[in-house]
């Protein structure tokens, strides 16, 4: 008996002993001062270490293969050799802060970028970085669970814009984590492609193409971005299960938001003002909510097209839209939700029982809104007599509209948090 309890005694403490030996280098993680050669004091640091640069000019490109911490301070600049990715990480568990990195290739094949996180990168850091000039600036390849946050991208302009890469990419990164990045100039602010679990959070977005662009990706969070002055604010195509709150869609050229065979898309809280084409596109979307955004000042309040199926839109203020909604079908589309419809600016209705519910339906459009979206030269017969006439009739009886969209309890005030939103 004394045998066997020695010989397991042996063995717990073997295991022990392989289990401290295995953590060992991180418990023995020293801070080193660099002001060299940064790829050599990489190669010479043990996995854990603490790379602190002194300030300078340092030479990439740069590949990590262990788990290191890199910081510059914000005084170390990592100048690639305009070929390849200036900075490419392949360990877990890596920090990148502080540093300013360009110098990339010009390569969209080999996705040259200023950061490169490949997928042995999981729950790789990188704060507060400068990384300007490069085609792509930080591309998470499939690294899980890495972070990306606070950092100031600048895209090129030398080149036309189908050209240039993404301020931040995204491939099959589940986790990821983007958020309080300034980006600006380049393709894309961030475009993400076959994923899922990420969140996008704070981040601002201007002069780009479009300010997020989401391609078959699901379950995932886009919340509280600022996007200003770029062709579309947030592009949700072919992607499910996603929530989209709180962000802020302004001057945006041609869309704010963006819908494209997206489905159970929770959209709430969202602003879109300042003279975009079209407040809200939705194009072959279904089993959607559409709830306390506010959508002012474009040509086009929402644009739904192409079979789109069981959206609900509740609570949500349409203000000095040029035309509130464009729907061209037959069927008759309810936006209202439980008794409770939406705010229409250009609403005349009485409110007497004083329940905030106006006492009649609202139809944004008629039938000759739909002629005009058909055949746009009739615009010029906008105010002739036999279009008047046509306008009147269809007030007096109901029967001569062809379907489209109706709120059958519109609300006479905007919803307070909207109306507080609005002001900021």
């Amino acid at each position: 008996m004394y045998a066997q309890r020695k010989i397991l005694w042996l063995i717990c403490a073997a295991a022990a002993f392989v289990a401290a030996a295995a953590t060992l280098p991180y418990a023995m993680a020293r801070s080193i001062t660099v002001s060299g050669s940064l790829q050599a004091a990489i190669d010479a640091a043990e996995a854990g270490d603490t790379l602190i640069l002194s300030p300078g000019t340092y030479s990439g490109p740069l590949v990590i293969t262990k788990p290191l911490s890199i910081l510059g301070g914000g005084e170390t600049e990592i100048i690639g050799t305009s070929s390849g990715s200036v900075i490419q990480v392949k360990a877990p568990d890596i920090t990148l802060k502080g540093l300013m990195v360009t110098g990339s290739g010009l390569s969209l094949e080999t996705q040259d970028s200023g950061i490169f996180l490949h997928p042995e990168a999981v729950r790789a850091v990188v704060e507060d970085n400068e990384v300007a000039n490069n085609l792509i600036g930080i591309y998470v390849s499939g690294a899980k669970d890495a972070r990306v946050s606070g950092n100031r991208i600048t895209g090129r302009q030398d080149l036309r814009m189908n050209e240039r890469g993404n301020g931040i990419q995204i491939w099959n990164a589940p986790g990821a984590i983007i958020e309080g990045n300034d980006i600006r100039y380049g393709r894309d602010g961030i475009f993400v492609t076959t994923s899922k679990r990420n969140i996008f959070k704070n981040n601002r977005m201007r002069d780009l193409r479009f300010a997020i662009h989401y391609m078959y990706t699901n379950r995932s969070e886009v919340s509280g971005n600022r996007s200003a002055r770029n062709h579309i604010g947030y592009a949700i195509m072919s992607s499910s299960d996603l929530v989209v709150t709180d962000n802020v869609s302004e001057q945006d050229r041609d869309r704010g938001l963006l819908f494209n065979y997206a489905n159970r898309i929770l959209a709430k809280g969202n602003i879109v003002r300042g003279g975009t084409e079209k407040c809200i596109f939705i194009y072959n979307s279904n089993n959607n909510e559409f709830e306390e955004n506010l959508l002012a000042d474009c040509d086009i309040g929402v644009h739904f097209t192409a079979g789109s199926e069981k959206n609900t839109l509740t609570r949500n203020a349409f203000v000095n839209n040029r035309n509130q909604v464009k729907y061209v079908g037959t069927r008759w589309l309810e936006w209202s939700k439980g008794g409770v419809g939406n705010y229409w600016s250009d609403q005349v209705a009485m409110d007497l029982d004083r329940d905030g519910i106006a006492d009649s339906i609202y139809r944004p459009n008629d039938l000759t809104d739909r002629i005009i979206w058909q055949y746009p030269s009739t615009r010029l017969l906008m105010n002739s007599p036999a279009v008047q006439i046509l306008k009147y009739a269809q007030g007096n009886f109901p029967a001569l509209h062809p379907g489209g969209v109706v709120d059958g309890a519109p609300l006479m005030e905007m919803p307070r948090k909207l109306a507080a939103r609005s002001k900021s």
